[in-house]
Parts: C-alpha cells; sequence; structure tokens
C-alpha cells in the first residue's frame, strides 16, 4: 500500500466516537481503514499517528480467565461485579471494586514449591470451551474497519503468580533446585497457549493481533534480571509470538512497572509493540530501541491538555517533529487517549503526522 498525500478534505469529521470516559472524538474521512492504518505502522508503513482510538478490545467469556479477571469485552457486556471465581486452571479469583481488578487473595499459594507443578497443574481441556457458541455470539463485534486485538490475561510470569503468589515465584526463578520445573512448566504453558490461541484464530478470524500480559517491574525496577529473564521466560515466549507470527498476527506485550533494561529481551521474545507505564522513559525507550519495538509515547512536557488551541497546535507540530519519523514511526501511549487528547492538538497531529508520513 503506498501512502496517499495529506488531502485537507480529509479532517471531514465522518462521526463522532465515544472513547474512554465518554469523551467525543472525530472520527475523520480517512484515506483508509483505522484496520489498514494500525497494520500498515506495524509494518513500518505508517499513514498517520495511532493512538490506539483505531484499536477494538476483544476479550471473550469463553476464556474462564476474562469472567475470573473481572476483564469481559465482547458483544454482550459484563458487569465487572459479577466478576471473579476460578480462572481457567480453577484458581480462584476475587474482584476488589476499589482496584477495579481481580486479584488471588495471598497467603494461601496452591503450591509452595515449583516441585509440585507437575503434580498439581492440570491443563484446561480446551474441547470443552463452546468455541462455536462464543463466535456465533461475536460475529458482528469485530468488524473489518478497527484493528481488532485479544488480550490474554495472564502470561507466563504472571501465571506462575497465580498459583505461587509473588514471593514463591519469584524465588522459584531463581532457586536451582526449581528453575527446571518452571521451565518445563512454561514450555508446557507455551504449547497449550499456541492450540488456544489457534482456536481464537479459526473462531475470530478477523483478529489482527493479541495482546498477552506479563508484569515484570515495579514502580522503580524490573523484578529480575535480565540475564533471569533471558534464560527463564524469553525462549517461551518466542515460541508463541513465532507461531502468531506465522499466522499473519501481529504481538503486543502488556507488561507494567520499569522495563527499561528489558526491552532488549522484549525484543528477543518476538513482540512488536508495547505501551509502557509512565515511570519508563519512552522517549529515551524510542531513542535506543524505535526501530525494533514500537513504544507508547507519553506527551510529557508537549502535554496539550488546559492550553489554548494556538498551543495545542504547536504541541502538535512538536511532537510529530519529534516522533512522526517514517524510518522509525511511534504510537501514542494508551493512557493518554484514556485521559482524552484535546480536538485541536488531535487534529493537527492527524494533519503533520500525515504530511511528514507520506513524505511531503
Amino acid at each position: 500500500m503506498s501512502i496517499p498525500k495529506f488531502d485537507p478534505k480529509e479532517l471531514k469529521v465522518v462521526r463522532e466516537q465515544p472513547a474512554f470516559g465518554g469523551e467525543s472524538v472525530p472520527i475523520f474521512d480517512y484515506p483508509v481503514s483505522q484496520k489498514e492504518a494500525f497494520r500498515a505502522l506495524l509494518e513500518r508503513r505508517p499513514v498517520w499517528e495511532i493512538s490506539y482510538l483505531e484499536q477494538q478490545m476483544f476479550c471473550p467469556r469463553v476464556n474462564p480467565d476474562n469472567i475470573a479477571r473481572s476483564f469481559v469485552f465482547e458483544a454482550r457486556a459484563m458487569d465487572p461485579n459479577d466478576g471473579g471465581g476460578p480462572d481457567m486452571f480453577g484458581i480462584e479469583w476475587e474482584y476488589i471494586p476499589m482496584a477495579r481488578g481481580s486479584m488471588v487473595r495471598p497467603g494461601k499459594p496452591f503450591i509452595e514449591d515449583a516441585s509440585e507443578l507437575p503434580e498439581k497443574i492440570v491443563f484446561p481441556d480446551l474441547d470443552t470451551w463452546d468455541w462455536e457458541g462464543a463466535a456465533e455470539a461475536n460475529r458482528d463485534y469485530l468488524t473489518d474497519e478497527k484493528f481488532n486485538v485479544a488480550w490474554v490475561l495472564n502470561g507466563w510470569y504472571e501465571r506462575l503468580i497465580s498459583f505461587m503468589d509473588f514471593e514463591g515465584a519469584i524465588m522459584a526463578l531463581f532457586d536451582e533446585d526449581q528453575a527446571d520445573y518452571v521451565k518445563d512448566f512454561f514450555d508446557k504453558l507455551s504449547d497449550f497457549y499456541i492450540d488456544m490461541l489457534g482456536r481464537y484464530i479459526k473462531y475470530f478470524p478477523r483478529l489482527d493481533a493479541f495482546c498477552i500480559h506479563d508484569d515484570w517491574g515495579s514502580q522503580k525496577e524490573t523484578f529480575f534480571s535480565p540475564a533471569v529473564a533471558e534464560e527463564m521466560i524469553v525462549p517461551y515466549m518466542r515460541r508463541v509470538t513465532d507461531f502468531l507470527h506465522s499466522q499473519g498476527k501481529f504481538c503486543e506485550l502488556h507488561s507494567c512497572g520499569q522495563a527499561l533494561k528489558q526491552i532488549p529481551n522484549f525484543i528477543a521474545a518476538g513482540w512488536d509493540f508495547w505501551s509502557g507505564q509512565p515511570m519508563n522513559d519512552m522517549a529515551k525507550i524510542h531513542e535506543l530501541y524505535g526501530d525494533r519495538i514500537l513504544a507508547g509515547q507519553y506527551f510529557r512536557e508537549l502535554d496539550p491538555r488546559g492550553k489554548s488551541e494556538e498551543e495545542q497546535r504547536r504541541l502538535a507540530r512538536e511532537f510529530a517533529r519529534r516522533y512522526c519519523d517514517p524510518k522509525k514511526p511511534t504510537i501514542i501511549n494508551a493512557t493518554e487517549q484514556i485521559q482524552g487528547i484535546p480536538r485541536a492538538f488531535r487534529e493537527e497531529l492527524y494533519i503533520q503526522s500525515r504530511k511528514r508520513y507520506a513524505g511531503e
């Protein structure tokens, strides 16, 4: 797909779209669909500056994890207060309204030592899940307009935490007596995820990407060294991302916490994009690694909120100058989209990014 030159007629607002918090967002008369633009960005052929507005999240209730985590996003809405309960491995989660999320109640881990994994962990029987019913229920939810992303809420380390609590899980990564049991479990978990995600692809063919969660850091530092992650987690992640890429799907990592030291591992594990939290210096990450992984950018000192229209447009031009490089493109961090992007900034950034990405 060649990138068309910018035409001012594109600024025609074809509809208003509700976004996070009920904010109304103008949808312009784009030269290509939002799906095509998102795919082009990940293929390093950006059309305009994507802001996650172009994405459709998909977390179907056919996957028990999504109910347990109170995180169902599909055609039939779910009240989060109805969530909690057993996940796909039978581990009980509890919904915490104040946190707007679920957690395994700590203090009574399902297993105390990774040597118990082969005996106590029973993998789900995917044949018992109602895939046909889920496909029918969501027939019109996933469209050809949006870039459709299925979220998988428990990755490798997070799954281990659900069995062992945080302290037990992190010790299992370091303890040489437990490490081989962890590796064996992660290998089997990757087999299981490949089977499960293959069924997602079969029954929800409009999916474009998968976003898998695996938190690796706290506010100030990564939980474990890059060397530990490289040995204990990266090879098993890579098996799954290689499979998804072989099916023509993109791979997004959702990993909270300080992750600067781990970016080479994210790249080695095959992730196409990652939208980090505010404790990360995303500008520095883009500078160092932006040619190998798409990292969500924050506005920082270019924040347009509360500014005059003239200042919003100036800030948008500066953002485009810094980050809208056709050879090293960016995506606006999902957090900024959630907090709301002022209209004048959004329009000016669209204009400037269109021109820069089209080589004008």
